[in-house]
């Protein structure tokens, strides 16, 4: 698992296709928002692919570039593969994208247990928005859109998630 807090109220894991682009990003993003709302410490964030063939490589040098431009740091997180206990162990699993959405639906008629959605839901300026479009084979405004995107979304669950840190609605995990 990448850098989070050892004990938390609410886990929430980011889903992409190789968790080497838009994933790392939305973690990195969302732990910083929540750093800034002193909720960090109460949220573990962390991040997967559907597929593992990156497993264990720094995000994508690209995506680290411009995320540290606006100040997020990707550099220590890795990637790794989405597992069917990720499903039992985070409260929130949001993807990327329809496909990757469609992919957690297919676990959870197996493995239930967390919520599971779109990252796009939460967005407040972009909220005609549905998928988070991988910037792999583009040019460098497509990293720029993830992160105008995923600061968007992760905006309004920071919102919601400090709703559901209030209100005592969260269960603790093994």
């Amino acid at each position: 698992m990448n850098k989070a807090p050892a004990a938390a109220d609410l886990r929430v894991l980011m889903v992409c296709t190789g968790n080497i682009c838009r994933s790392p990003t939305a973690e990195a993003v969302l732990r910083a928002k929540l750093e800034r709302a002193g909720l960090g410490a109460r949220v573990l964030v962390d991040s997967a692919g559907t597929n593992g063939y990156h497993a264990g490589e720094p995000p994508d040098a690209r995506a680290v570039r411009h995320a540290r431009e606006r100040g997020y740091d990707l550099s220590a997180l890795r990637a790794r593969k989405l597992e069917r206990d990720d499903l039992s162990r985070f409260d929130w699993v949001l993807a990327m994208d329809a496909g990757h959405l469609q992919r957690l639906q297919e676990l959870t008629r197996v493995q239930a247990g967390a919520r599971i959605g779109l990252l796009l839901e939460h967005a407040r300026r972009f909220a005609d928005e549905r998928d988070v479009p991988d910037p792999y084979y583009g040019t460098p405004a497509g990293f720029e859109r993830v992160l105008d995107l995923v600061e968007d979304a992760c905006d309004g669950l920071v919102e919601v998630l400090a709703r559901q840190l209030d209100a005592g609605n969260f269960r603790s995990k093994a």
